[in-house]
């Protein structure tokens, strides 16, 4: 199957095929991690689905998606809490596993900026901390809030706790007028080993790990239990600014010392790869007499104007990258075997272990993936195996080191929830249960996802409270959730349920009566569309009513044509148009067609909208920019700056990048040895922009943002 051969040796349709698996897999343990508190898999294992997604999209970049994986950013916020909007995203960090990864780190950031081999590109190296992420706001010198990353783009509200920190300074002088301060909140290793002989001595639970005990100490309803908590921070970065903290990173991360942060150590500033891989290997032969947990260093680019150039993609920095350590590794025994129903029918099965430490932390689950999987490894009920685990709970299973003895393992025939048969599509390795929305797994799992943290984000209304309703008939459908405050006096009285939590979930509702397309979009569930292509989809059709009118063309030109060899433009208009916005591959064209396609999903989509306001989603743009909401597609050589620097240029003055050129384009920018695109341009009348041209617009555009921001 394609999920075990090298990626040099997929062909183009594996290779689709393939993403699509991946795609679906990463968003399962995404949501496993993040919003259900449940980890399946370990550091490693996760890392290594995303170093495969990766390197498919690096050898095959016509089917680069915007669904892809490596897009997603953060963790769900944790209910009771106050929500604070990011002014900057807070991102995460790509990773690299080897000496390869992190020379291709550099080779990529010289080619985005256009240099030459022999120009000097300075790297800061730093521990990567083991902690929790966080954000402190200061305004004229006065700290104002401080939240947790969360989602990236929304965090909890820790000020009142992260004031009880000794080293988060309250006021600062000689700050800029508005400084965001971003670090990691951390727990001594010292201090971690003291307070668990605290708690286990007051009989209270006791944490698996420092990053666990900072986390949990951070996130307590009560700042003064915080306060009793060994917890320290370190301030080495920031957001949202007034004026420039220094031309380098370098310096200004000593300007963050100066204003009183402590910053993390050992750090370098190196200027070529040895240099680089050589401070990583000095902290590693110091990682265990550091103070407090790393598990990696993160390398960013020196100079702060090109990583302004540098720019990001959805879920991390193009100017930095994190180099994470090798993983600790145990043996034990698979006790069980037992398989997991996703949202979208995916069977998972999880392998239950005897309980084992690895690196200080008790693990007993791990995902086997897939049937595949199962049967590459050979591995059985009773078989010891050798386990890695690199930071989370739940390890990977590397191999078996002894036969326990007995029978080969059967994967079900029918789902072990509903009864229902189970498939797999051709040159898939998932089985999927065929029940659809009879089968309670399924249903269940698309409730939970649809009142997520990402997606309605209805406070209140946790994994718990979507099962019991469930099996009490309340909420069948995503609609019954608005129905919820016909049945008040029927909740009140309920164990768990008292007036004020049942006043405080309802209201939770009716506040969520109006949301963003996007996000309505992506609380539907449908497979292969994750958030970043929801905000591209919601972008690109403008509102609901449209997206709606679109995709419901699109499912009819679909059944039409179901020949999946068939290219977008003959299937039909509305499939062309779909296929055309950048990076959306006909793997996510074909999900909703299959979505709107269902009668069932059509009902169940009209109840629910008829009973909101749903919002269009405006594009991100900078004042007044000239090309806010055009759509532009980019065609041959462009000399003056590489392709992925224009369109990250476009897309920050409020653009929309096409892979295609129709009616609906604006601009088609032309380079050096341009092909059909450009020619397709002129038959249908289109605008053609030279580089120059592009640049002289862009620049006015950006001039127009900065004049309308000050």
């Amino acid at each position: 199957m394609s999920s075990s051969k090298d990626v040099d040796a997929l062909s183009e349709v594996e290779a689709r095929k393939e993403l699509a698996r991946l795609a679906m897999e990463i968003a399962y343990h995404d949501a496993r991690y993040h919003k259900e508190d449940a980890p399946e898999i370990s550091d490693a294992d996760y890392d290594a689905l995303r170093r495969r997604n990766e390197a498919i999209e690096a050898r095959f970049p016509n089917l680069v998606r915007k669904d892809s994986p490596s897009l997603k950013v953060g963790a769900a916020l944790k209910s009771g809490f106050g929500k604070i909007r990011h002014v900057k995203p807070m991102l995460s960090l790509g990773n690299a596993f080897n000496d390869e990864d992190v020379a291709e780190f550099l080779t990529r950031v010289r080619r985005f900026l256009g240099l030459s081999d022999s120009e000097e590109l300075a790297i800061l190296a730093e521990p990567k901390i083991d902690g929790l992420s966080a954000s402190l706001r200061y305004e004229n010198g006065e700290l104002v809030y401080a939240a947790t990353r969360g989602d990236g783009s929304e965090g909890e509200d820790v000020t009142a706790n992260m004031r009880t920190l000794e080293d988060v300074p309250v006021t600062l002088t000689g700050a800029p007028a508005v400084l965001e301060v971003r670090g990691e909140v951390y727990m001594r290793k010292d201090d971690f080993f003291a307070l668990n002989e605290r708690q286990a001595a007051a009989g209270a639970k006791t944490f698996a790990n420092p990053r666990n005990a900072a986390a949990g100490s951070l996130r307590q309803l009560d700042p003064s239990i915080t306060k009793q908590r060994p917890l320290r921070f370190f301030g080495y970065a920031w957001g949202d600014l007034s004026e420039p903290l220094a031309p380098t990173q370098a310096e200004a991360r000593e300007r963050l010392r100066s204003l009183g942060f402590s910053l993390n150590h050992p750090t370098a500033l190196c200027r070529t790869v040895e240099e680089v891989l050589a401070h990583y290997r000095m902290i590693g032969t110091q990682r265990a007499e550091l103070p407090f947990d790393i598990d990696g260093v993160v390398y960013k680019v020196d100079r702060l104007d090109w990583q302004e150039r540098l720019g990001q993609v959805s879920r991390a920095p193009r100017w930095a990258i994190a180099h994470k350590f090798a993983a600790e590794k145990a043996e034990t025994v698979i006790e069980e075997i037992t398989v997991q129903v996703g949202r979208t029918g995916a069977l998972t099965p999880v392998a239950n272990l005897k309980p084992v430490t690895v690196g200080g932390v008790v693990v007993s689950r791990a995902t086997l993936h897939n049937q595949d999987e199962i049967e590459r490894l050979g591995v059985k009920e009773g078989d010891t195996v050798r386990i890695q685990r690199a930071g989370d709970v739940i390890p990977q299973v590397l191999e078996v080191v002894k036969d326990g003895g007995g029978p080969p393992y059967r994967f079900p025939a029918a789902c072990p929830v509903c009864g229902s048969d189970v498939e797999r599509d051709d040159g898939e390795v998932v089985w999927r249960c065929t029940g659809g929305l009879i089968c309670e797994a399924q249903a269940v799992e698309r409730l939970k996802h649809f009142v997520s943290r990402d997606a309605f984000d209805i406070e209140g209304l946790g994994t718990k409270s979507i099962e019991e309703f469930w099996t009490e008939s309340l909420i069948r459908q995503p609609a019954d959730i608005f129905r919820l405050s016909d049945h008040r006096d029927a909740l009140i009285g309920r164990e768990g349920w008292k007036e004020k939590s049942v006043t405080n979930l309802l209201n939770a509702i009716e506040a969520r009566r109006e949301i963003p397309l996007d996000r309505f979009i992506y609380a539907l569930g449908i497979r292969h569309i994750g958030q970043t292509t929801a905000k591209l989809l919601a972008r690109s059709y403008g509102g609901f009513e449209a997206w709606r009118t679109a995709m419901t063309a699109v499912a009819e030109e679909r059944k039409g044509n179901p020949d999946e060899h068939k290219k977008p433009e003959l299937i039909g208009p509305a499939y062309a148009e779909l296929t055309g916005i950048d990076t959306v591959g006909m793997t996510a064209a074909d999900s909703l067609a299959a979505f709107f396609g269902a009668a069932h999903n059509v009902d169940v989509l009209s109840s629910l909208a008829a009973m909101l306001t749903i919002t269009d989603v405006e594009a991100p743009v900078a004042g007044d920019s000239a090309i806010a909401g055009k759509t532009v597609v980019f065609t041959g050589t462009l000399e003056k700056m590489s392709r992925g620097e224009a369109k990250a240029r476009a897309e920050a003055l409020g653009a929309k990048v096409s892979g295609s050129v129709s009616k609906k384009t604006d601009f088609v920018i032309v380079g050096a040895d341009a092909g059909s695109k450009a020619k397709k341009a002129t038959e249908l009348g289109v605008k053609t922009l030279s580089e120059d041209e592009w640049l002289d617009l862009a620049n006015a555009s950006a001039g127009d943002g900065s004049e309308a921001s000050n």
